[in-house]
């Protein structure tokens, strides 16, 4: 039986920005244009006026101030409101590829690793471009990878999901090293002329590279212990599936995009990661003073702070329990892991940490990690 440590991480990021401002003022221009032209409808009581959102209402739900996009025109014109991301021909990358393949070149940089070095990929997102053929083995391809690789969809936990499943294959001894890769466009599944939901999401990639513990000379984080579980909900649903669509081919129908029953999400998915975390970490004997960082997923700052102040036991001070939320909005499975690529040079070896992502299905992954040189 062999370890598994994280040797690697890597953030891609897209270009384009998105304020809360630049967005309230498509959002609400939407409105009146909606507004407008159902005129008569709302004044029969058959349609409801659309409200207007405001940058203070986007702060007070969620704690998001920005977020990047890989199309920033698209989502802003009050006529269109969603992405414009041409179609690509089928001897072109992905969008996902791409962006999976940038993140994961990161991450072999850091761990001073190239690709004859890595056994599989994990292609591990919420929001797949297509069905097949595999968005990990393309990435494997374009990166000049051996061995083998595939997808899989655990909606936000898929990044822990991933971890998990990587560290199990090196732990029996079937791979080295795997590559687990979290390509996240949010914003072509996001519903943005929803105010309830339109300041979600980003778009970004994150990827880790998992290696076999032994021998190893750089710093790394010897993975300590996982922990999976799901429970089936439909607080938080996405009917249309892949990445694709159109307007004309959602036939405009709004439960085909992103869906949430926020406050069920809220009063079923708090209490579910708080209970699972506490329970990993009391059968791995790490008590709350061990842990020196908690990398959450990313979905909205009240929740975070929630979850902090309940494994902790009181509130997180300092960069205990980072939020990038701020800057990245929601990104799906790949928010605990740019919180951890981005805070986590810092700890010493012996120090504990915590990633953690949850989200629909519901689902919730865990991973205890300690500091090694």
């Amino acid at each position: 039986m062999y370890t598994a440590a994280i040797t690697g991480s890597g953030v891609f990021t897209p270009e384009h920005v998105i304020t809360n401002d630049e967005l309230v003022a498509a959002f609400n221009a939407h409105a009146d244009l909606f507004n407008a032209e159902n005129a008569e409808a709302i004044a029969a009581g058959q349609t409801q006026a659309k409200p207007h959102s405001s940058s203070d209402f986007i702060v007070a739900a969620s704690g998001i101030e920005r977020r990047y996009v890989l199309d920033k025109s698209g989502v802003l014109d009050p006529s269109r409101m969603y992405p414009a991301l041409p179609e690509r021909a089928d001897d072109e990358p992905s969008l996902m590829a791409e962006m999976a393949a940038d993140a994961a070149l990161q991450a072999l940089t850091q761990a001073g690793r190239a690709a004859d070095d890595v056994d599989a990929v994990i292609c591990a997102a919420s929001n797949h471009e297509r069905a097949y053929p595999a968005i990990a083995v393309e990435i494997q391809k374009m990166l000049d990878i051996q061995g083998f690789a595939f997808d899989m969809n655990v909606a936000c936990s898929s990044a822990t999901f991933g971890i998990q499943t990587a560290a199990d294959m090196i732990r029996s001894g079937s791979i080295r090293s795997a590559l687990v890769v979290c390509p996240e466009i949010c914003s072509a599944h996001l519903e943005w002329r929803d105010r309830d939901c339109h300041f979600i999401f980003g778009d970004v990639a994150t990827a880790l590279l998992i290696e076999r513990d032994e021998n190893l000379q750089a710093p790394h984080f010897k993975i300590k212990s996982t922990r999976l579980a799901t429970q089936f909900s439909n607080n938080i649903r996405n009917n249309n599936g892949f990445l694709r669509r159109t307007r004309d081919q959602m036939e405009d129908r709004r439960d085909m995009q992103f869906m949430q029953n926020g406050r069920k999400v809220f009063k079923e998915v708090l209490p579910l990661v708080s209970q699972h975390i506490a329970a990993h970490m009391d059968d791995e004997g790490v008590t709350a003073d061990d842990l020196k960082r908690l990398w959450l997923h990313q979905a909205n700052k009240t929740m975070n702070d929630y979850i902090g102040k309940k494994v902790l036991g009181r509130v997180p001070e300092g960069d205990e329990q980072p939020n990038i939320l701020q800057d990245y909005a929601n990104t799906s499975s790949a928010g605990s892991i740019i919180a951890f690529s981005k805070y986590s040079n810092d700890l010493k070896p012996g120090d504990h940490g915590l990633i953690c992502s949850f989200g629909a299905g519901y689902s919730v992954g865990s991973v205890i990690l300690e500091k090694a040189e």
